[in-house]
């Protein structure tokens, strides 16, 4: 095992609204920080479960199922304790055939980006395990 799965993303333009509209439907409890209003957690009270809402900057273009001329919009984050952990975890993927985008460039907290193979975003989470909404 490389990483646990910590959530899965879902790109919007309006993260709040959507987180929402998931909250009636799950019973799940909205997470939001008003220093970042274009991020909004879901979190499930009992197994503390969570999906994030994500804004998208720009013209949102709404996914139109099965047209792949509209894809799916979200990814995947995957979480490791430490900056040393997704080092090695970062030589790990790229040998399974991800490609390296982007690191945030935190030495305790952060976040490195990659495609799978398919070209679909990932992101590699550290030192946030702790840090689960109450």
């Amino acid at each position: 095992m490389i990483a646990k799965l910590q959530c899965v993303v879902v790109d919007c333009p309006d993260p709040l609204a959507l987180a929402r509209f998931y909250s009636a439907v799950l019973g799940w409890r909205v997470d939001a920080d008003d220093s970042d209003p274009g991020w909004v957690w879901l979190t499930d009270p009992g197994t503390r479960q969570r999906i994030a809402f994500q804004r998208v900057e720009g013209e949102y273009v709404p996914p139109r199922w099965p047209d792949p001329a509209h894809p799916q919009q979200m990814h995947l984050d995957f979480d490791v304790d430490t900056r040393e952990d997704v080092e090695r975890a970062q030589r790990e993927v790229v040998a399974l055939g991800a490609t390296f985008l982007h690191d945030s460039g935190g030495r305790e907290r952060g976040f490195l980006v990659f495609t799978d193979p398919a070209g679909h975003p990932f992101c590699l989470c550290y030192g946030q395990q702790g840090a689960v909404p109450s």
